[in-house]
């Protein structure tokens, strides 16, 4: 079972993690209504790494990003639903629209974005780089999404 860290002590738990050997992958994301395509994408994303983390979008992060009617689900709860999954080890949410900050911050070994991005459009590439962190990009599952989901209950 995941746990949800803060901010503040994130950075001092990946420290924690490189010194007793363990590598860490950081992924982010809104995962506003969970779908298997989010289930397989954090699946994936754990298997580069012994510890996962994943930066998750505030309630004030979704909206500036996604809107003011998301997210649909508070970041309490999909922090907690997250934290169910035996792939995600630890959330932490962030403010920011981007997670470039804490990524910065956390200098994690790996990091997993979606394959609609390449290194070229990657808006984090040059934190990565600068860090030495890997990154791997994820292909989506085709036609599964939070706003596929949404448009569906609205029909």
């Amino acid at each position: 079972m995941g746990k949800i860290i803060s901010r503040e002590d994130v950075k001092k738990l990946v420290e924690t993690l490189h010194s007793e050997g363990k590598t860490v992958v950081a992924t982010n994301g809104c995962f506003d209504i969970l779908h298997v395509g989010h289930v397989r994408y954090l699946q994936k994303t754990k298997s580069f790494a012994d510890v996962s983390v994943v930066l998750l979008n505030s309630d004030k992060s979704v909206k500036s990003i996604k809107g003011p009617d998301r997210p649909i689900n508070n970041e309490n709860d999909r922090a907690e639903i997250l934290c169910a999954l035996s792939c995600v080890d630890y959330v932490v949410m962030f403010d920011e629209d981007s997670p470039r900050n804490l990524l910065d911050e956390i200098k994690s070994d790996v990091y997993t974005k979606g394959a609609d991005y390449t290194m070229d459009t990657l808006p984090e590439a040059d934190i990565m780089r600068k860090n030495g962190t890997k990154v791997e990009f994820i292909s989506f599952v085709e036609g599964k999404s939070t706003t596929n989901i949404i448009n569906k209950i609205n029909k």
